[in-house]
């Protein structure tokens, strides 16, 4: 029996998107880029200015040495010459590569800020994560010291607050403080990865298994077995000075008891969770790494750290720490806890017969020129007024004006 594909079921495939994007329309769109514009001023407040860089580039910016995401995890296309290019799937190894091409011989801070769209190939979708996410974010480059950390965990909390999250929790780690206790007990590369993988999964059976297979001193397994444990308040981080003996992870916990110090000075402190046996998929973080959580997502709304030798990759030695805010998740959140504004934009729209085009043009400019916005329509003879109400309800206008045989009419929706 042969399958006849009609005409409307062909328009009707045409209408799906592919898996792991969606379309944003209404007042989910509008809400969106409010919120943006919103965090989008308070990074220019802190002095950051923007960057646009290509959505697509070459792949050797974003392969394995870089420590971005996983090849396979890229969407992987070629030009004209057989060069391999990738939709970016991480912003900041194309902000790296354009500071260090544009900005060499600065030694001087530079604060960068950036919205743009990634794209990861993830295997995820199944359960619903977008493979292409709006990120809004910062890069601060050429400041290693510890006010850095600080300033950047401020400005992410200033953008949280005024999005309009109320509940939400940064949990910060360090991505030397596991690297160093697994060094010190003699952990090769397979083990690390293992362990990591016990250890982001919470499997604590697995991690004794790794762990009673070496020879660790008490404190040392102690600790290590702990790490799952160690999530919370400052207290956590004393308690871990006491038993680190490696010079790696007392720097690491060092420079996180610095960094609440510094928190404390902003009156921020209250929004900061340290979480010791945190790391990040990404790599090139070298020092303290970081994450928020609000309720209604379990996904992290926004994701940073620190990555003082991706620069060096591209020939400018320099140390760095950004931030991405997820916008997508944090619409999630926003929209789970009811924080998302359902009030439009008032728009005016202005119904005129064709006898009326001069003054209705006249009239739009006029009211565009004192702030309001206009949607200027011609109205059909074939259409009654009638039908025109019924459009303006579905826009969603505030007000209907009628321009008619020399007349002004306000229309009653």
């Amino acid at each position: 029996m042969s399958y006849k594909m009609t005409e409307g079921s062909i328009y009707q495939s045409l209408l799906h998107t592919p898996e792991g994007v969606r379309d944003i329309y209404g007042i989910e769109c509008e809400e969106k880029l409010r919120i943006q514009n919103t965090m989008h001023q308070i990074l220019k407040s802190y002095g950051f200015r923007d960057i646009q860089t290509p959505m697509f580039e070459f792949f050797d910016i974003f392969n394995k040495e870089r420590g971005t995401v996983a090849s396979r995890e890229m969407y992987k296309f070629f030009d004209r010459e057989g060069n391999t290019l990738v939709l970016r799937p991480d912003m900041t190894p194309s902000i790296a590569r354009c500071v260090a091409k544009y900005c060499k011989e600065e030694e001087f801070p530079i604060r960068l800020c950036y919205t743009g769209n990634t794209f990861i190939n993830h295997s995820d979708s199944y359960r619903g994560k977008l493979k292409e996410m709006t990120q809004i974010g910062a890069e601060l480059i050429n400041d290693d010291t510890s006010d850095a950390d600080a300033e950047m965990l401020a400005l992410t909390i200033e953008c949280l607050k005024n999005c309009g999250l109320e509940e939400f929790q940064v949990e910060v780690g360090h991505a030397k403080f596991v690297e160093g206790l697994l060094n010190e007990a003699d952990f090769n590369e397979e083990e690390a990865a293992s362990f990591r993988m016990l250890l982001e999964s919470k499997n604590r059976f697995g991690m004794e298994d790794l762990v009673e297979s070496k020879k660790l001193s008490g404190d040392l397994k102690e600790l290590i077995l702990k790490l799952p444990e160690l999530f919370g308040s400052i207290e956590n981080l004393q308690y871990a000075k006491e038993k680190v003996k490696n010079s790696v992870s007392l720097k690491a916990l060092e420079r996180l008891l610095k960094l609440y110090t510094l928190l404390e000075n902003y009156g921020l402190s209250d929004y900061v969770t340290f979480d010791l046996g945190m790391f990040s998929k990404y790599d090139y973080y070298t020092g303290i790494i970081f994450r928020a959580y609000t309720y209604g997502n379990g996904e992290a709304v926004m994701k940073g750290g620190r990555y003082d030798n991706l620069l060096k990759q591209f020939g400018k030695k320099s140390p760095a720490i950004g931030f991405a805010i997820e916008m997508d998740q944090l619409m999630m959140a926003l929209s789970r806890q009811k924080k998302l504004s359902e009030v439009r934009e008032p728009i005016t729209l202005l119904l005129y017969d064709t006898s009326q085009q001069k003054a209705a043009i006249e009239m739009a400019n006029d009211l565009r020129k004192n702030g309001r916005n206009v949607q200027l329509v011609r109205k059909s003879s074939a259409k009654n007024l009638e039908l025109y109400k019924k459009y303006a309800l579905r826009q969603q206008v505030a007000e209907m004006i009628y321009l008619h045989n020399g007349t002004k009419e306000e229309v009653i929706l």
